[in-house]
């Protein structure tokens, strides 16, 4: 009975405490969930760990979304164009390291290939050694280290060899100028040569355009006392030019004795004409009886410049006023002018003669240039002609070496206007095209007749 006291007692004080005292034990209802949560998962702190990054996860994206809306709203540019930007610079940075890197290996490798050349035969010393070989005023040596190695060519390609230059000289000495075709008849009866300018082919190309302008002077040698040109053609290298000259009062017996001359020149108004060849036929070679038709290749010409500039050159301008019937004539320069004094120059002055019918109408000169074969001029000459009679007068341009004591002698002259043929002709024509306008051209001095000689 004493111990069920004992048990009562202790129950009743025991429910008293729990009513006095607030329950600390006691869980709220989050308490409840954790735990039941807890129970449920096997009482593990993985779930809870899990929960706490996936909630920094979402606070990080909301916080890079902010700024990514900031940054585009400030600049402008689309989220895209922001990572296109990231992308180009990137591959930039890589393009530069690559080049750096590719930079670094090539000085590593240049090292490597002069270290490794270090011990090579130089080529350059043995291909001046072996031009020592093909000289023959040089024989070789009784010995030589080079003379058994591998790069070292036997002595019979060497004797071979040494002929080669030589070939090669005659080669670049037969250059090719082309070719003509020409046609001569002679007739007995009336004693004249007929002379048939065809064509020319594979001319050479002296202008800048890869072309020329090509003519054809035809004359006799020695005398040279007539001369034929053909028209210019313009830019061919293939001209067809079947133009026919006649000389006259030619016998058969001085024909012997006589040298056909075909010269091609290329034509240039501003400038010396170039003469690309000739082709000489010595009648005395050739059956004049008989109707000639042949092909002939160009030969270079003899002596610098050609027979015909041994006079000189003058270039002169031409201007015509058809309203007021004025020519006038500015004598510009004279190039290359033969010696005429003792100590190898002259003393050259231009005389310009305005003729009709073999009579001359007026003539005027310019001043005396001592001592010079390239006088400078620059003067200018009116002559009044009614446009009635242009067609009708020449024009006689003379370069006259003067002298004091003597006879001042005629080194050459040039004859436009009327009969005139070939070049001057055509500066006469294209005066007459261009009404009012200077038209400049150079012309070869031809040989002066007798009747010139007197000033």
């Amino acid at each position: 009975m004493a111990e069920k006291m004992f048990v009562k007692r202790d129950i009743n004080d025991a429910k008293q405490r729990e009513e006095t005292e607030p329950n600390i034990n006691a869980t709220t209802p989050r308490d409840a969930a954790i735990l039941d949560a807890a129970d449920i998962g096997g009482a593990s702190d993985k779930p809870m760990e899990t929960n706490i990054k996936a909630t920094e996860k979402t606070t990080f994206g909301k916080d890079f979304q902010d700024l990514e809306e900031k940054f585009v709203a400030k600049t402008g540019i689309p989220s895209w164009g922001l990572v296109a930007i990231l992308i180009g610079v990137g591959i930039i940075v890589l393009g530069i390291c690559f080049c750096c890197i590719r930079r670094c290996c090539r000085k590593r490798r240049s090292k490597d290939g002069k270290k490794g050349l270090k011990g090579a035969v130089d080529l350059k010393s043995v291909q001046l050694l072996g031009s020592t070989y093909k000289d023959k005023k040089h024989p070789l040596h009784s010995w030589n280290p080079l003379r058994y190695a591998k790069v070292q060519p036997d002595m019979e390609e060497l004797t071979d060899n040494a002929e080669e230059p030589d070939e090669a000289e005659s080669k670049q000495s037969e250059v090719k100028l082309g070719k003509l075709q020409y046609k001569l008849e002679y007739d007995f009866n009336s004693n004249s040569l007929a002379v048939t300018v065809i064509q020319a082919e594979e001319l050479p190309a002296l202008d800048m355009g890869g072309t020329s302008d090509p003519y054809v002077k035809v004359y006799l040698l020695p005398d040279k006392k007539k001369k034929f040109e053909t028209k210019v053609h313009r830019k061919t290298l293939n001209p067809v030019f079947n133009e026919t000259f006649t000389f006259k009062s030619v016998p058969y017996a001085d024909a012997m004795n006589k040298t056909l001359v075909f010269a091609i020149f290329d034509f240039d108004r501003f400038s010396k004409h170039d003469q690309i060849g000739e082709v000489k036929v010595p009648l005395c070679q050739i059956d004049l009886a008989q109707t000639i038709e042949e092909w002939r290749e160009l030969q270079s010409v003899e002596g610098e410049g050609g027979q015909d500039n041994k006079l000189g050159d003058i270039c002169f301008s031409l201007r015509y006023v058809p309203t007021a019937g004025k020519l006038t004539v500015v004598i510009l320069e004279a190039k290359n002018l033969k010696k005429m004094d003792v100590g190898g120059l002259s003393d050259p002055y231009v005389k310009i003669a305005l003729m009709q019918n073999g009579k001359r109408l007026k003539k005027k000169k310019t001043s005396i240039k001592k001592c010079t074969l390239n006088p400078y001029y620059n003067e200018s000459f009116t002559f009044e002609v009614p446009f009635e009679q242009i067609q009708k007068v020449q024009l006689v341009v003379t370069v006259v070496d003067y002298d004091r004591i003597g006879t001042s002698e005629p080194i050459g002259k040039v004859v436009l206007g009327y009969n005139a043929s070939g070049t001057e002709l055509r500066h006469w024509s294209d005066m007459l095209a261009s009404p009012r306008r200077p038209i400049a051209q150079w012309h070869t001095l031809k040989d002066p007749e007798d009747g010139d000689k007197k000033d």
